[in-house]
């Protein structure tokens, strides 16, 4: 695990991770909390992403026999019933679970209320962009990345790589 930066703790048989109370984080922080054996998710098992989000499944050999994903808003992915931000419905899962806005006030993102994003500042996706300093924070002010004075100084970078 030390090559690949993931972490490991629980159970080793015959020198492969098995049992299951496994926990396996990887260098993105996505972690994997449940069953393994020989060496893969095996059992039942929920990986849990840095967003929030987590997907809860069953898996074989390290393959998902099935699963629900949970996005960090507690809305829950249905393939078959999916009516969330489709061609009918473009509400917020926030405004469908409770009520649209009075006439004039404007929901922008469903995160209610929305995030404040510092003065002079881009929000990312994953964090901020501040073009001043050319570095990327989380949104918990953590450095995320360096913006190069090369990919700053080209004028798509932003919708490009921001």
């Amino acid at each position: 695990m030390q090559y690949t930066g993931s972490r490991y703790v629980g159970e080793f048989v015959d020198g492969r991770m098995e049992g299951s109370d496994a926990e396996y984080t990887l260098p993105t922080e996505t972690k994997y909390v449940g069953e393994m054996k020989d060496g893969m998710f095996h059992g039942q098992g929920t990986l849990y992403f840095p967003s929030g989000s987590r997907y809860e499944a069953v898996w074989e050999k390290g393959l998902v026999v099935e699963g629900t994903y949970t996005f960090s808003d507690k809305l829950q992915y249905d393939a078959k019933h999916w009516h969330y931000c489709d061609g009918y419905d473009r509400r917020f899962f926030t405004e469908r679970c409770d009520g649209l806005k009075a006439p004039g006030i404007a929901q922008l993102t469903n995160m209610d209320p929305p995030r404040k994003i510092p003065e002079g500042c881009y929000d990312c996706g994953d964090g901020f962009y501040n073009p001043t300093t050319r570095v990327v924070k989380d949104y918990k002010n953590r450095f995320l990345r360096s913006a190069g004075r090369e990919a700053c100084c080209r004028p798509d970078w932003k919708s490009r790589d921001c």
